[in-house]
């Protein structure tokens, strides 16, 4: 029951074309990527941080 098959990602797909319409669908996974870039850019400074702090420790 936790995995997500075929029909329903194509389910999700059409109540997202439904709710933005195709010309915002490009806009809004742009937005999506750009987002999750900043996470991971994030995630990779803090990493570095902590790795830093535990150097400095010794």
């Amino acid at each position: 029951m936790g995995k997500i098959g075929p029909l329903e990602i194509i389910l999700i797909l059409v109540i997202v074309v439904l709710l933005f319409g195709g010309r915002k669908i490009p806009e809004l996974m742009k937005g999506i990527g750009q987002g999750l870039k900043e996470f991971k850019k994030a995630k990779d400074t803090d990493s570095t941080d902590v790795k830093k702090g535990v150097g400095e420790d010794n």
